[in-house]
């Protein structure tokens, strides 16, 4: 199926549970508020992963990302992820915020922030988080270049997306230099 341009997200989109919170914006993100989400009294560790837009890829210069999203299911995807590695790691919170539409050079696009008793268990449930946010979560990048020109991304390892509706197959991804983590992105898309 074809991945789908959404309309701007004007307000926030979120899920929660106790200890949990998901969310999807088209606004900035606030990394102290996504903070305050998980902090307890019980804990003794915050850990907060902010992905950002950087300037450059492979020597091309890079204008601004551009995320999309079929916002229902991604939400419900970030809620299983959330809540598979809380229990997981035993932590106190776990809060994940998405940015979509336009993000330009140097803003976040996405606030990962978990809280637990000991820094091992947050350290590790933030970046398990994001591995599995990067994964599995129905959001979809593409980088857009100064000069015009885009390319849809696979969400791991910046290796490019074949989106299936322009002709692209998953063969045609490995000859690129693609496979891993690009099977389930060509799926989604």
């Amino acid at each position: 199926m074809a991945a789908q341009e959404n309309p701007p997200v004007s307000d926030l989109q979120s899920l929660s549970e106790e200890g949990i919170y998901v969310a999807l914006t088209s606004d900035h993100l606030n990394s102290q508020s996504i903070m305050d989400r998980v902090r307890s009294p019980a804990a003794g560790a915050i850990v907060l992963f902010a992905g950002t837009t950087r300037n450059t890829f492979q020597s091309l210069q890079v204008s601004h990302l551009s995320y999309s999203a079929y916002v229902p299911l991604a939400l419900r995807t970030m809620l299983g992820i959330a809540t598979s590695i809380k229990a997981k790691h035993g932590l106190n919170g776990i809060a994940m915020i998405h940015r979509l539409g336009e993000v330009p050079i140097g803003e976040e696009s996405i606030l990962i922030a978990v809280s637990s008793a000991h820094r091992q268990a947050a350290w590790r449930a933030g970046e398990e988080a994001l591995e599995e946010c990067k994964d599995k979560v129905e959001v979809w990048k593409r980088e857009e270049f100064v000069g015009g020109e885009g390319v849809w991304r696979a969400n791991r390892d910046g290796k490019k997306g074949v989106r299936i509706d322009q002709g692209g197959t998953e063969e045609e991804e490995k000859e690129e230099g693609g496979g891993g983590g690009e099977e389930k992105e060509n799926k989604r898309e």
